[in-house]
């Protein structure tokens, strides 16, 4: 279960922040509200596939810039592999957090967020985009104990061939996505995108190509 500590926690932060970044009280209670709800009932997942990682590739725009403002997120050490050992408890954590972060924030696009193309960051007015739900989802995660080199920030091309960012899980019994279109937690396999770089478990830093049994090598596009 997921400790409500480290959800409360973070809108604690959030408001540490002052108005401008928190956003509205409305946004504030939808997040408190969400998260000290019970938790929910659920099952553990059936084993999958992990994607195969192939070259270094270029890192997308977005983390670069999202380093630069977040210089402590990114300026750490190359740690050995290391995957999620699925658990009941650790299943439920995953689960609670995904649902949390979809309800809890509002979807809006980077250009009526902030006026720009592409700009990742973290949800603190309770608004933003995907790749800043994978980030909060992230954060938590790790805040939560979870090993950073199992979390790791993807890059796809969705059902429509446009970009699309997602949290991939790695765990022992395959690779999972926390998508903010979607509450379930599926297999990489099972989502119908094509992917197409993520981070190395080893260096958050480093990306690499992605590729499938079906799935060729391709060069990112984000």
């Amino acid at each position: 279960m997921v400790r409500f500590g480290v959800l409360l926690g973070f809108v604690a932060f959030v408001g540490l922040l002052g108005p401008a970044a928190a956003g509205s009280s409305s946004a504030h209670a939808r997040i408190a509200a969400l998260a000290t709800a019970p938790p929910a009932t659920v099952r553990l997942p059936a084993r999958t596939t992990s994607a195969i990682a192939g070259s270094e590739t270029t890192v997308p725009f977005g983390w670069i810039d999202f380093c630069r403002r977040y210089a402590g997120e990114c300026d750490v050490e190359p740690m050995p592999a290391a995957d999620v050992t699925i658990t009941a408890a650790t299943w439920a954590k995953i689960d609670r957090i995904n649902r949390f972060v979809n309800g809890a924030i509002e979807p809006v696009s980077d250009m009526d967020h902030w006026g720009v193309i592409d700009q990742w960051d973290y949800p603190l007015d309770a608004k933003g985009d995907c790749e800043d739900y994978a980030l909060l989802k992230r954060k938590l995660l790790i805040e939560t104990g979870l090993p950073r080199q199992a979390l790791l920030m993807t890059v796809v091309r969705d059902h429509e061939d446009q970009g699309h960012a997602l949290l991939t899980v790695k765990t022992n019994e395959g690779d999972y996505v926390l998508d903010n279109l979607s509450d379930e937690i599926k297999p990489w396999s099972s989502t119908g995108y094509r992917f197409v770089k993520r981070q190395s478990q080893e260096n958050p830093d480093v990306w690499l190509t992605l590729r499938g049994p079906d799935v060729p090598d391709v060069a990112a596009t984000k």
